[in-house]
């Protein structure tokens, strides 16, 4: 079932630093992203403001670190691209929100495993926005609506910095999820927001960077 909502404490903070700085990047090729978002993680230092990208990918299967090759049963002309986040194999297209947040976890006194708990609660209470009752399975990271996953998440931390992040179904084609066992689950069904009521992703985006500034303790969006 559903948590209730575990906004946390922060520390007194530069102003800069206490607010998530938004980058909209639109429909964006994975790879490239994927590199972008090591090299900012390389590079930052402690007076580089968090940030959190939002976007979309074209078709794209991504394999992570623990991934196995027999969960990806029949790709076709959709590219697989092994990656170094946690997790076994997932989708992205266009029509799902994928949300990077590049956060200092020092910083915000965040363990990991903290982290994923307030992202996944964002998703619940954007769900609850939109009267969907989001939900948590033991053992199984991400969200889901009656037993049907509708939000994957796959982090990397490296220097106490966090990137990769989530993917929330919004009003997208479904059929390449038949083409893997999506997160390592043989016949894991997946849904989406728009088959519960009509969405426009924008304002789902707007949503979910608000509850995630909201959850994870920042003054404000720099949007």
């Amino acid at each position: 079932m559903s948590q209730p909502s575990s906004v946390i404490e922060t520390p007194a903070l530069e102003p800069r630093l206490n607010r998530l700085k938004v980058r909209r990047l639109g429909l964006v090729d994975y790879e490239p992203t994927w590199r972008e978002m090591q090299a900012f993680t390389d590079n930052r230092d402690d007076s580089t403001q968090d940030e959190v990208w939002l976007l979309q990918h074209p078709p794209v299967f991504t394999q992570g670190q623990s991934g196995k090759a027999e969960h990806v049963l029949a790709p076709g002309d959709i590219p697989v691209v092994q990656v170094d986040r946690g997790g076994q194999v997932t989708y992205h297209g266009p029509g799902q929100i994928v949300a990077y947040p590049l956060i200092d976890l020092h910083r915000r006194k965040l363990g990991v495993r903290k982290l994923v708990n307030l992202i996944e609660q964002s998703i619940i209470d954007v769900l609850n926005q939109h009267g969907v009752d989001g939900q948590r399975l033991e053992g199984a990271p991400g969200i889901y609506v009656e037993g049907a996953k509708i939000a994957s998440l796959g982090l990397r931390v490296r220097k106490g910095r966090s990137f990769h992040g989530l993917a929330f179904n919004i009003d997208m084609d479904l059929e390449p999820f038949g083409r893997i066992n999506p997160c390592g689950f043989q016949g894991l069904q997946v849904t989406q927001l728009s088959a519960f009521e009509p969405v426009e992703l924008e304002q789902v985006e707007n949503e979910l960077a608000q509850q995630l500034a909201q959850q994870l303790g920042y003054s404000d969006l720099d949007d």
